[in-house]
């Protein structure tokens, strides 16, 4: 597993950067959605992004975002990438994509096996695909939900974009999820928080060097 890259999403302080840069990860992810016990503030955001090591990849999550909050975002602090985590189309993806010239990531739920041509569809206009468990009917939340979808669904599958699997992932089920679907990237954010919102600096460590 020495080549999984991680990404530690939903971080709000200096001190979660550091540990995700000192434990390895690869991708730092900071929320702007304001139902999320992990949504920042334009000025909070930039302070983190600027603080970050060169080469850890720093990706803003969105959900649903119009242009003039994502203009907003980009303006504020140096980016390496747009996550989409709403309702987005293709098209919207596609749009986004050109407007920023920035790589863009875009969530899909996974519940069965009823979600996985969508997975290709998006992946003609992403330059990457996250992979996450469905929220529950009704929740507040689109991804960081701390649940898992079964992991076989996508085993020995195969997409034209670099992909990432996330949802309920932590340092004891980390090695297990990469055997069942061959993923070479990983996203953690609750599995590593003592409360919501609330990274464990011990945990990140524990999950990166768990991911190797």
């Amino acid at each position: 597993m020495t080549d999984i890259r991680v990404k530690v999403c939903g971080l709000r302080t200096g001190a979660d950067v550091a540990a995700a840069a000192a434990s390895g990860a690869a991708y730092v992810g900071f929320v702007f959605f304001a139902k999320s016990p992990r949504h920042l503030s334009l000025p909070e955001a930039r302070e983190l992004t600027l603080a970050a090591p060169v080469g850890l990849a720093k990706v803003a999550l969105t959900v649903d975002a119009d242009d003039a909050t994502l203009d907003a975002i980009v303006e504020a602090m140096p980016l390496d990438m747009l996550q989409l985590h709403g309702h987005e189309s293709p098209e919207r993806v596609a749009e986004v994509r050109a407007r920023y010239g920035l790589p863009v990531m875009k969530a899909l739920g996974v519940a069965d096996e009823s979600d996985l041509p969508a997975i290709f569809e998006y992946s003609l206009a992403a330059d990457q695909i996250l992979i996450d468990a469905k929220p529950p009917k009704g929740a507040d939340l689109p991804g960081g939900n701390g649940l898992a979808f079964d992991w076989r669904l996508i085993s020995g599958r195969h997409w034209l974009r670099p992909w990432m699997l996330a949802g309920g992932l932590t340092a004891d089920n980390i090695a297990e999820a990469v055997r069942l679907t061959g993923a070479r990237q990983v996203d953690v954010s609750s599995g590593v928080e003592s409360a919501p919102g609330v990274k464990d600096h011990a945990r990140i460590a524990a999950f990166l060097k768990a991911a190797r």
